[in-house]
């Protein structure tokens, strides 16, 4: 039986999570494992856990629901998070292309009109 088996409830000594207790849900490597409970689900460094004796009864891939009320049955609390609810986006209103003026509407009155300098037909 490995130290860090499926089960074991560990505690993070590094990271943001450190201090934080957990439960190995699956092993990755020999250097790496997945963890649950108090931290967020995600694949640490065994040398940033520290195991603890207790073990509970999961199985490999647990959800974090079960992680919970296993932690739970020994005394551990753990959050659950909502998940995140995003707001609808605002509809941007399209631009239409504007009709196409006439000289003698945009305010020409009975004047011919010039080019301006610099700009071509």
């Amino acid at each position: 039986m490995a130290l860090f088996d499926v089960g074991r409830v560990c505690m993070k000594i590094a990271g943001r999570d450190a201090g934080k207790q957990c439960v190995v849900v699956e092993t990755v490597d020999d250097r790496f494992v997945v963890v649950d409970g108090q931290t967020r689900r995600r694949r640490v460094n065994i040398l940033h856990l520290e195991p603890l004796m207790q073990t509970v009864d999961v199985s490999t891939g647990a959800s974090h629901g079960e992680v919970a009320k296993a932690l739970g049955d020994l005394g551990v609390e753990v959050g659950t998070s909502k998940p995140r609810t995003h707001a609808p986006r605002p509809l941007q209103k399209r631009k239409g292309k504007a009709p196409a003026a006439k000289v003698a509407e945009v305010g020409m009155k009975g004047k011919s009109a010039k080019p301006v300098a610099g700009k071509k037909k």
